[in-house]
């Protein structure tokens, strides 16, 4: 009896002896944080999406506090406000960006682009696209297994059923990145968002020269540059057989539209465009 006692003591003892030589040590090597991070995080959103660059919105507040120039730093869920709140507070000088939005580059739905092969596998893109090119003749498009809007956490990508391709809800996209990321076709990129929600974009990534990609898809850009050379803006290149628009060039005039023959360069947002009515000319009279 006495013994367990003993024992009983000792090591009540020596737990006691390392909880005070634990607190001792933390004490001695314990760092002061800044109070103004938790109030930075209270401040961003909360969505520790990364689309900032970090791991969550904790990561994102101690380089807001720490960094003497932030002017690299953007929270995209939280926009231009919630930045221009926390360099307030702050005291810093804060970039302003023009808001961003997710678009899909394939318009390879099941019309314009035939399936020639049934993929029987994981229900995952990444997984596809590790294994074969494709269940289309394209090896660059849309594979529709859903990763970008199984990792999208704002709900604003679904998979049409009908065509097979993601599709974007301007209103709920935060421009986070987290699609991008998932895609391993690199079809969807962030564009700036306009006005309206209107949009200009060539919608395909397929690399083939013409004759390829149009004989695997009925929209698939040719590389022909008939749209660069149309383009009074420069906005428009051509490389390895792919044409490209660059929003900060675009004016929107849309002649580029017109003038693609496969239908690759896409128009969202703007007015219907008036038919003109062929009128055949009037003969004068004669007497």
């Amino acid at each position: 009896m006495n013994s367990m006692v003993v024992t009983v003591l000792v090591v009540s003892g020596l737990g006691a002896l390392l909880a005070l030589l634990l607190y001792l040590v933390a004490e001695k090597f314990k760092v002061e944080e800044d109070p103004r991070i938790d109030e930075v995080e209270r401040m961003l959103p909360g969505a520790n999406c990364g689309g900032c660059g970090f791991a969550g919105c904790r990561g994102m507040s101690e380089a807001l506090v720490k960094r003497d120039d932030i002017s690299s730093l953007y929270c995209p869920v939280g926009g231009a406000e919630c930045m221009k709140t926390v360099a307030t507070y702050l005291g810093k000088a804060a970039a302003e960006r023009d808001p961003m939005v997710a678009v899909v580059r394939c318009a390879g739905n099941c019309e314009n682009r035939p399936k020639t092969n049934v993929f029987d596998g994981a229900s995952s893109c990444l997984v596809a696209s590790s294994l074969y090119a494709g269940d289309t003749g394209c090896s660059f498009g849309c594979l529709g297994l859903g990763d970008c809007a199984a990792k999208c956490e704002f709900n604003a990508l679904h998979i049409n059923p009908t065509t097979g391709l993601p599709e974007v809800d301007e209103e709920k996209c935060t421009a986070c990145g987290a699609c991008v990321k998932a895609c391993p076709k690199m079809i969807i990129e962030l564009r700036k968002k306009a006005p309206k929600g209107r949009k200009i974009y060539v919608s395909c990534v397929n690399k083939a020269k013409g004759a390829v990609a149009r004989k695997a898809c009925k929209v698939a850009c040719i590389g022909c540059g008939k749209c660069a050379k149309v383009c009074a803006h420069d906005a428009i290149t051509v490389e390895n057989n792919l044409a490209y628009i660059d929003y900060a060039k675009c004016k929107m005039c849309r002649k580029c539209v017109v003038e693609c023959p496969t239908g690759a360069i896409v128009e969202f947002g703007f007015p219907a465009r008036k038919v003109v009515a062929d009128v055949a000319p009037q003969t004068a009279k004669t007497e």
